[in-house]
């Protein structure tokens, strides 16, 4: 799995780097808010982020709360690393989004340890396909509209956006309804 670490200092991002790889992660640096959030801004950005509070250009907890504001974001795990060791940074960080929360100087198993748990989550939430919103529905045949405006059946569609299975049966009154038209 992917992690990137966020921390302006040079001996904290090596030492991070240097546990991390240890434990199995491939690692990517940035070093101030803006390379982090360029960083968090690619396509195949990792999905757990070690990120410091204080950064040059932008602080973690902004970084937090922007990912927070964003749909994409939601599938990105936070821990904040941080010197900052009052209840009151710690609630913060929380209420801008963060994930969890650990103070430097860390222990590197409990970091070890919170690490497999964030990892752990993010497979967990990307193994979840939920369909959310309103779903454009023929009235008559049942089929559902998609953004590009083809039309899929109702089975088909929610299959691939879903893991949801179907089972087919009839209910009683089409049961009741065939039997009349067959006479």
């Amino acid at each position: 799995m992917r992690i990137l670490i966020a921390d302006d200092d040079p001996v904290t991002s090596h030492r991070l780097k240097v546990l991390a790889e240890g434990w199995g992660y491939e690692v990517v640096l940035t070093s101030d808010g803006p390379s982090t959030v360029r960083a968090l801004d690619e396509a195949s950005a990792p999905r757990l982020v070690l990120l410091d509070w204080v950064m040059p250009g932008m602080a973690g907890l902004q970084i937090c709360q922007m990912l927070r504001q964003r749909d994409d974001g939601k599938g990105i795990y936070v821990i904040m690393l941080t010197a900052r060791h009052a209840h009151e940074d710690m609630v913060a960080g929380f209420d801008a989004g963060v994930d969890d929360y650990l103070v430097k100087p860390f222990d590197a198993d409990e970091l070890r340890g919170r690490l497999k748990a964030g990892a752990r989550i993010v497979e967990l939430m990307a193994s979840i396909k939920t369909l959310k919103g309103m779903l454009p529905i023929c009235g008559y045949c049942k089929s559902i509209r998609d953004d590009s405006n083809y039309w899929h059946q109702l089975e088909s569609y929610v299959s691939e956006h879903s893991d949801a299975e179907f089972s087919h049966g009839i209910c009683p009154d089409c049961l009741t309804k065939a039997r009349l038209e067959v006479g």
